[in-house]
């Protein structure tokens, strides 16, 4: 299938519907084990004999072994995809994590707990970047943007899932949902077939998941920048809304602030957001500018929510929403770093991208937790937030504009 035709055969379409359903639904099942930490960070942890600053210290350490992993399986799930093909991808990746997520509901220690989110976090790299390319690739280029846009918001309700879930199970239970769910999707994954970009590049000579093609000056910065744009989406999450519990003592709310409805607000607009950047990209006819007029917003609303002092817990959640809908430019981002590079080293990009900007939380909370006993909760989150979006608004602008940029071509040295 080239990227551009008009009509799809009965054949192609009804691979087309299957793999945006599955990428879609692996992307939710992603979302939920990727959040599902940070809901469950003070009960797990104070259940397993931590109290006191253990909970944030070993709550990093445990983020961070999940972030890791996640760089780790960025390189290893993107290269794969290259080399094999985006359908493997998807099989071996969901299989690695939702094993993973089965065995963390049996932990003992901190140190096995760490080791299973490293793991995890490993498996759970592959999937949005197999999901991302494999649909970009099938769909016709003026309508990419709707279909990544409906995976991607489909994929970020596995948070208000799972942020609705643990208010009702013990932390255990819920990592055997997140697994089970996982293997679930493995059955109806057996019908989907390759994108047929991948295979004509399968029978030519270009060379295949070779990340060395980046290392020129122009594509290395657009790469860069690719990550820096969704560095904001992960600081709000893994830094505000983690350790909003520490957060709002600093800010003196009337009632302790919970993670997990933090969280769920957040992904809430995050999923709205993330649908309404999307229309706006097609009606702009601009990944670039839908980007930066989403990114100015969630600065404004992020900007809020660190200056609520004496406020109640409600108006601090109600922030979280507003935030999270201005932070739903996601699909975007996976869609412009899937647009920016050619067909043999696309899989590594788009799988590398979302993995970097999640393991960015780790600079984040490391960060964060260093400026901590000096300048207090608010006062590191403040710091390290306004450094996070001086740095991102930057970036949207080393980028090239990609919206209906024809996908059928290479890298070459």
């Amino acid at each position: 299938m080239t990227t551009a035709p008009t009509t799809l055969a009965p054949t192609l379409d009804r691979n087309l519907k299957l793999a945006i359903l599955v990428a879609a639904l692996g992307y939710f099942v992603d979302i939920f084990d990727l959040t599902l930490f940070a809901m469950v960070r003070i009960s797990s942890l104070t259940e397993l004999g931590l109290v006191g600053d253990e909970l944030t210290t070993q709550g990093v350490r445990l983020l961070n072994a999940q972030m890791i992993g996640m760089l780790v399986g960025g390189i290893l799930w993107g290269w794969l995809g290259d080399r094999l093909g985006r359908v493997q991808v998807l099989f071996g990746s969901i299989l690695m994590y939702s094993l993973a997520n089965l065995a963390n509901a049996y932990v003992q220690d901190v140190e096995v707990y760490a080791w299973l989110r490293f793991i995890a976090g490993v498996g759970l790299a592959g999937e949005i970047g197999a999901g991302i390319t494999l649909v970009a690739e099938l769909m016709p280029k003026e309508k990419r943007g709707l279909a990544t846009t409906f995976v991607a918001a489909v994929g970020i309700a596995g948070a208000v899932f799972g942020a609705t879930l643990v208010q009702h199970v013990d932390w255990r239970t819920a990592y055997i949902v997140g697994g089970v769910m996982g293997l679930a999707l493995l059955v109806i994954r057996a019908g989907v077939n390759e994108s047929g970009l991948f295979k004509r590049l399968a029978v030519s000579t270009a060379p295949r998941g070779d990340m060395r093609l980046l290392l020129t000056r122009q594509r290395f910065g657009r790469y860069i920048a690719c990550i820096l744009i969704g560095v904001p989406i992960w600081y709000f999450v893994g830094v505000i809304v983690t350790f909003s519990p520490e957060i709002g003592l600093s800010l003196g709310t009337t009632e302790p602030l919970v993670t997990a409805k933090g969280i769920f607000y957040t992904y809430l607009g995050l999923t709205f957001g993330d649908i309404a950047s999307g229309i706006l990209s097609q009606w702009l006819r601009s990944r670039r500018k839908a980007i930066l007029i989403f990114m100015l917003g969630s600065l404004g609303f992020t900007a809020l929510a660190l200056n609520l002092h004496n406020g109640s817990a409600q108006a601090f959640y109600m922030l979280c929403l507003c935030a999270g809908f201005s932070l739903g430019y996601w699909a975007l981002m996976l869609t412009t770093a899937t647009e920016q590079f050619g067909t043999n080293i696309r899989s590594s990009v788009t799988a590398t991208v979302p993995n970097f900007v999640r393991g960015s939380t780790v600079i984040l909370t490391t960060a964060f937790a260093y400026l901590k006993p000096e300048f207090g909760a608010l006062g590191a989150a403040q710091i390290v937030g306004l450094a996070t979006f001086a740095v991102s608004v930057m970036a949207v602008f080393a980028l090239r504009e990609t919206f209906s940029t024809d996908l059928d071509f290479v890298e070459t040295r």
